[in-house]
């Protein structure tokens, strides 16, 4: 029984990833690069790549997990640490045409400091999408001078529905 629901919480998985790169797909078609932040072990954009087969991934996360998924290829370049370290935030600054922060990945320290690295990191004209239940998070990119795409609105699936919101830095 526990094999079923570890089958069907990985499609769910799955299914939910494909529908975030998806709503990229439809306003950016195709990014050079792109930075998935608490990738882990990279699912996101190994699933993302599909759609974005000459897209660049890249991933950011805190645990050595991250360095095992560029050696499966997952990923193009790991950087493990926060985003918000400073030596990662300046050497990664306006790299990036999209950014994910997705809500499945271990909670940041700060989470305003690590919205504001997203953004130092994107190109201007770039794509930050957001998926969390933070109320918040719209006065926080409104202070940062972004111009909503999409608004906040529950994915089709079986899990509680979070939040989504895409964002293009001006």
């Amino acid at each position: 029984m526990n094999s079923l629901r570890t089958r069907v919480s990985a499609l769910d998985e799955r299914r939910r990833h494909r529908t975030l790169a998806r709503a990229i797909l439809r306003l950016l078609p195709e990014p050079e690069s792109w930075l998935d932040v608490g990738t882990g072990d990279a699912r996101f954009p190994a699933c993302a790549k599909e759609l974005f087969p000459y897209t660049s991934f890249d991933g950011v996360d805190p645990t050595p997990r991250v360095v095992r998924a560029r050696a499966a290829e997952r990923v193009e370049e790991a950087y493990a640490g926060h985003l918000t370290d400073p030596h990662i935030t300046s050497a990664l600054h306006a790299r990036y045409d999209v950014v994910t922060l997705l809500r499945d990945r271990t909670p940041a320290p700060d989470p305003a400091a690590e919205l504001h690295a997203a953004l130092t990191v994107l190109r201007p004209g770039g794509l930050l999408l957001v998926e969390a239940g933070s109320d918040d998070l719209r006065t926080q990119l409104d202070s940062q001078d972004c111009e909503f795409v999409t608004e906040p609105r529950a994915l089709q699936d079986r899990l509680p529905p979070p939040r989504r919101l895409i964002a293009r830095k001006a």
